[in-house]
């Protein structure tokens, strides 16, 4: 039986809009690029949604401590940077809009109404458009930031959460959670081009830098599929810990976030075999890989935290109190 919090109507890693908890992943920002104050392959910020709180937490990753906290509203859940970093956008659910934060400024730029449940979201590194997976409409919607406008609404599976994008720009992917699916949507055209089936209620969803695999986070199955890009097939299955909710790939490595376990579970990008289960925070959400892959950073939705692993000693090395209940839905680093 599932889980459902009430009055809320929200089930953990599974979400219904109406709430104070709903859910929403794009290729990796270089941190620096803004005002180059940092190297290419080190994050200098965290933009972490706090649903509950209804606002933003900006954590220097330095001293692992938050810098700024911007109010926001809506219950934002799932957050994307732009590639040039001077942006963040944010999904706000229970608003039924896309939120976009001047970086430098640490204020709102622009607030617009986006579908009846904007979840995941994702920027393609490539042409700066912006993707948002609609849960209730069952879409992804195509917004360029410039205009503000929607330029393009693409059918997908049922409830789609996370949202991912290959580094080329060329293939953007939905986690469609009540299909059991992914679907793959043609950059350029934005035809569905595949739907490929995997586990039970898919969630967070990552590719890899080369865009050749696909990973997605199995909510109900307690798994990650592993998909072949090429051949659109499912290449493996690894049991991770209880309601995974999103994975980050850092050395060689996926780093996996299990809800219900407090954990997150570590395996092997080639053999498949599980590392390590590593302790954190409770209900670990989102998690996103610093660009040099030195280490991962999870938010942490009870212990109201952002916590740092080094993915080669496999250790928590830091700790950051931010607003109440962090979501950080998608790859929040800049």
């Amino acid at each position: 039986m599932e889980h459902v919090r009430t009055p809320s109507h929200c089930v953990r890693g599974e979400v219904v809009f109406e709430v104070v908890r709903v859910v929403g992943l794009a290729a990796v920002i270089l941190a620096g690029v803004a005002q180059g104050s940092a190297r290419a392959d080190e994050a200098r910020e965290a933009f972490v949604t706090n649903q509950p709180a209804d606002s933003l937490s900006i954590v220097d990753i330095a001293s692992m401590k938050a810098v700024a906290e911007i109010k926001i509203g809506g219950k934002p859940a799932g957050v994307a940077m732009s590639p040039d970093g001077r942006r963040a956008y944010l999904t706000s659910p229970e608003s039924k809009e896309l939120v976009v934060v001047d970086a430098e400024k640490r204020q709102i730029e622009r607030r617009m109404r986006v579908g009846e449940g904007p979840l995941g979201i994702a920027v393609n590194p490539k042409t700066g458009a912006v993707y948002v997976a609609d849960w209730y409409e069952h879409k992804l919607f195509v917004i360029d930031p410039e205009a503000g406008t929607i330029t393009a609404r693409v059918e997908v599976g049922q409830s789609p959460s996370g949202v991912a994008v290959t580094r080329d720009g060329k293939q953007i992917l939905t986690a469609d959670r009540d299909s059991n699916e992914i679907s793959i949507v043609d950059g350029a055209s934005l035809d569905r081009i595949a739907q490929i089936p995997v586990g039970e209620r898919p969630f967070g969803i990552t590719v890899d830098a080369a865009g050749q695999r696909a990973y997605t986070v199995n909510v109900k199955s307690d798994d990650v599929s592993v998909v072949d890009l090429t051949t659109r097939k499912v290449l493996s299955t690894i049991r991770v810990g209880h309601r995974p909710y999103a994975v980050a790939l850092a050395g060689g490595r996926a780093f996996v976030t299990d809800q219900y376990g407090g954990t997150v579970t570590v395996f092997d990008t080639e053999s498949f075999k599980v590392l390590k289960t590593i302790p954190v925070g409770d209900y670990p959400e989102g998690i996103a890989a610093d660009p040099g892959g030195k280490a991962v950073f999870v938010a942490c939705w009870e212990a109201n935290t952002l916590e740092r692993i080094d993915t080669e000693t496999l250790e928590v090395t830091g700790r950051a109190e931010v607003g109440n209940g962090p979501r950080a839905f998608g790859l929040f680093l800049r």
